[in-house]
């Protein structure tokens, strides 16, 4: 048996004995009040129901999290696939305590090859963490998987996340990203931050960053949405996000302008589903304040796109310079409409110079002897 293999199998073994299960279920049974507190509705089962699910649920997560991170994908790819997502639903949720605190009992010998229980989490759910968030002085506390999701999502620690402020009129509406295309404002990954907040607009760019959108693209902002109604509705970061998509992506022309700028990837194939999919999740959404960070981004969106001045120059940049023989073009037709001005202001100074001439007439000299001069006679003469 490979060592990887071997170690995980003892480690397994270590967890599963009857004796830990012993103390699982006398620890599921101290913290029932606890965790029934998690819930927002009565749990209809008795207490002996609800330690076996506790356990159970808790046993089958940590099973699949330590075979997945420390094995490898053991499970066909259609399973294993269907156990990811239904561990994001908000549904499906265990307090995060619990399964950590029955995972931490079991380990009553050390073992230098098993992580926490955190970091199990962390490496489970990477394809997520693309801040690459590693929480090594333990400075976060977490309710759930779909509350670490979320947090992969947004900058962190908290104190780093923007403020908080009523919306008002001036955000009420946001230009599509055609219209936005329209006025001049150019689109642009930003490259610089995975964080989804990193919306930032400078010159008449508006970088983004980059989202992949697939399958379960769906299911994890409308959960993560859900999230934030049940349990932030103050600190809704995730819905500002989808606020501003939303009124970005109208129809499949917003979708295609963002795809072309690489700030989303559309892995669905169909630029009218993402399209629908943006537009359908903000249905029953409500949001009684916004990140001013995005109300500043917004505010300047809408003073931009007013400026006639910037709507010109893009529609002269589009039908004129879209490409580089457009360009080429359109300076050759500059440079010949200049010369045929000047042609024709130098043909015109011409023509009346000589209709001056011909007007004044010619003129002769005193001397000419074809002048004859007048007689003219002295005083008191005859």
């Amino acid at each position: 048996m490979p060592t990887k293999s071997r170690h995980a199998s003892e480690n397994r073994a270590t967890i599963f004995s009857f004796h830990n299960i012993t103390i699982w279920s006398h620890f599921s049974t101290s913290i029932l009040s606890d965790f029934k507190g998690c819930y927002s509705k009565t749990l209809s089962f008795s207490h002996i129901e609800l330690v076996k699910l506790i356990l159970m649920d808790s046993g089958f997560i940590i099973e699949h999290l330590l075979r997945s991170c420390c094995e490898g994908d053991l499970l066909k790819p259609w399973l294993y696939n269907d156990i990811s997502s239904d561990l994001l639903l908000l549904e499906n949720q265990l307090p995060f305590f619990v399964i950590e605190k029955i995972y931490s009992i079991s380990l009553t010998v050390p073992n230098t090859m098993i992580h926490s229980f955190l970091k199990l989490t962390i490496a489970y759910f990477q394809c997520f963490n693309k801040p690459k968030l590693g929480f090594d002085n333990n400075d976060i506390s977490i309710m759930h998987f779909n509350d670490l999701i979320r947090i992969f999502h947004l900058k962190h620690p908290i104190e780093s996340r923007p403020s908080r402020e009523q919306i008002d009129e001036q955000i009420i509406h946001l230009p599509s990203a055609t219209e936005l295309l329209e006025a001049g404002v150019r689109f642009k990954v930003n490259t610089k931050s995975e964080c989804l907040h990193d919306l930032r607009f400078s010159g008449g760019v508006l970088e983004i960053p980059q989202l992949t959108v697939q399958d379960g693209t769906e299911i994890l902002f409308r959960n993560m949405v859900a999230l934030e109604q049940c349990h932030y509705p103050y600190q809704s970061y995730i819905i500002d996000y989808h606020f501003i998509l939303d009124y970005l992506i109208n129809t499949s022309t917003d979708v295609d302008i963002l795809v072309r700028s690489n700030i989303l990837q559309n892995w669905l194939g169909d630029s009218d589903s993402v399209a629908i999919l943006f537009n359908g999740l903000g249905e029953n959404i409500t949001n009684s304040n916004i990140s001013s960070h995005f109300s500043i981004l917004c505010k300047e969106l809408n003073a931009y796109c007013r400026n006639p001045w910037h709507r010109l120059k893009a529609a002269l940049r589009r039908d004129y310079c879209n490409t580089p023989w457009h360009t080429a073009a359109s300076i050759a037709g500059i440079f010949l409409l200049v010369l045929t001005i000047i042609q024709r202001v130098c043909s015109v100074l011409q023509v009346c110079g000589c209709s001056s001439l011909d007007v004044a007439g010619p003129t002769r000299s005193s001397h000419d002897p074809t002048v004859i001069s007048e007689p003219r006679f002295e005083e008191g003469y005859g």
